[in-house]
């Protein structure tokens, strides 16, 4: 059975223009002329019967069938692409720029990043860590891992360029020593009312714990604060109080036995670590080939 598709030459010159809102800019990245693009278009339109743009003074903007056609296509070239280069390999060796918090990077990304390489040899990787995210821009990363509530004001319109990594939860942890200290009471009030390690930015999340468990809201002692999750989990192991963190940092400290879940009480989390695509290269093989291993990856 054939497919019923229209020449490949129009779908790719339909996608740019999409992408562009410009077949003049379509053009210029296929390296061909703004006619033959036009053309091109014009000759998809009679095929399928439908307008996919409207023509305006400057530029042109999607109609409502060219809106709704564009993901499907967008997608079945992203596949080709990632299908091409994980079973080709990439023509010449590519580097990938992948911005990550230090603790994300430390705790959860660089402890798998030896299975994509074996997978993908030909790519280079670049990691560039950060304590607090900010803009991202094409002079900084092709990948900006980012924590937050995926509403990016540097990002507007983009939101197809940004994925929720997974979702995540924040649970209690602490030190075999101090766990001990705390005697035969070992309850989520007696942690909360005890020395606790809190994290910049996270501020509220001690209370918010003990809302959704019905404890009264206590005044704990002031303890330590970090700029990291990662720096909280190491003075957590210094035996001087508890932390609240998210699950998938405490996982090594948990697996190794340097630390340990006194209380099973969790907190969801109403924010998230997501994988931002710079947008002038979202469409890049090594882009969508680290994109989509990383987000099969940690949802498995």
């Amino acid at each position: 059975m054939g497919y019923q598709l229209p020449p490949v030459g129009w779908l790719r010159a339909f996608e740019a223009a999409a992408r562009h809102n410009s077949f003049a800019a379509a053009a210029g990245e296929l390296n061909m002329t703004s006619a033959a693009i036009s053309h091109q278009i014009r000759s998809l339109e009679k095929r399928l019967g439908f307008g996919l743009f409207e023509r305006l003074p400057r530029g042109v903007r999607l109609t409502d069938m060219g809106a709704a056609y564009v993901p499907a296509v967008r997608r079945a070239f992203e596949d080709l692409s990632i299908a091409t280069m994980g079973i080709f390999g990439s023509l010449g060796d590519k580097t990938l720029r992948i911005r990550v918090p230090i603790s994300y990077a430390t705790l959860v990304l660089v402890p798998i990043l030896p299975e994509f390489r074996a997978a993908y040899p030909g790519i280079e990787l670049q990691l560039c860590t950060t304590v607090w995210g900010d803009g991202l821009n094409q002079e900084s990363a092709d990948v900006d891992i980012r924590y937050g509530d995926g509403y990016w004001v540097d990002l507007p319109g983009q939101s197809g360029s940004f994925e929720k990594i997974a979702d995540e939860r924040s649970i209690v942890v602490c030190c075999p020593e101090y766990l001990k200290r705390l005697g035969d009471d070992v309850s989520l009030a007696r942690i909360c009312s005890g020395d606790i390690v809190e994290i910049m930015g996270c501020e509220g999340m001690w209370e918010d714990l003990m809302k959704q468990n019905g404890l009264e809201i206590v005044q704990h002692p002031t303890g330590v604060k970090s700029d990291t999750s990662l720096v909280a989990l190491e003075y957590a192991m210094t035996g001087q109080g508890a932390v609240l963190v998210l699950d998938a940092f405490a996982k090594p400290y948990l697996d190794s036995g340097r630390l340990v879940q006194p209380v099973s009480a969790s907190l969801p989390g109403e924010q998230a670590h997501y994988l931002l695509k710079r947008p002038d290269s979202q469409h890049a093989p090594e882009v969508l080939l680290f994109s989509e291993w990383m987000l099969n990856r940690m949802r498995s």
